[in-house]
């Protein structure tokens, strides 16, 4: 599997990241887990599901091509009723009627529950990061229910995870409410 950072954009530590901030980021365990564990009210709430095309900046990380369709499937994690973080992951479509079946059917389960409990499954060890700003699509995905006051940037963190050498890129963006954890 190629893990492309050339030209992207992402990078391999999020140098100007708050230090509580950079606690969530750099944090190798199921981000549905620690929030749970700090939230008496956790949901999932699915915002998109559909064959659509990746991000420019996606494409390289899970060798698709442009203008290949890809399951995209974006949900927000909530605290409560305040939204904590954005999560946008990438399938590759023939990757559905395989390896990935019955992802398509997640609902309002958190896909990392999934990705943690299935020792099958392979996480790359490092994350890449970037602070997203207007210029890009997922900043004003992840801005949807933010109700005012949008942060002038949000950061990012996203790694591969793969099972039978089928990739998943999972994207995580950390939403103001998450420093309220």
């Amino acid at each position: 599997m190629r893990f492309s950072r050339r030209n992207s954009g992402w990078h391999p530590v999020p140098v100007s990241a708050s230090a509580a901030l950079r606690w969530w980021l750099f944090n190798q365990h199921s981000l549905t887990d620690l929030i749970k564990q700090r939230c008496n009210q956790f949901r999932v709430e699915p915002t998109f599901q559909a064959l659509a095309t990746a991000c420019h900046d996606e494409l390289a990380v899970i060798n698709l091509h442009r203008n290949e369709l890809a399951l995209i499937r974006e949900v927000y994690l909530y605290c409560g009723d305040r939204p904590v973080v954005f999560a946008h992951s990438v399938i590759v479509r023939e990757h559905l009627q395989g390896t990935w079946r019955g992802l398509s059917r997640l609902g309002n389960q958190s896909l990392g529950s999934l990705l943690f409990s299935n020792p099958l499954i392979k996480r790359h060890d490092r994350f890449s990061f970037r602070q997203l700003n207007d210029h890009h699509l997922l900043y004003h995905r992840a801005c949807e229910r933010l109700s005012h006051n949008k942060p002038k940037r949000l950061w990012a963190r996203r790694r591969p995870f793969s099972l039978y050498g089928q990739p998943i890129l999972v994207t995580e963006i950390f939403l103001p409410g998450i420093l309220a954890l």
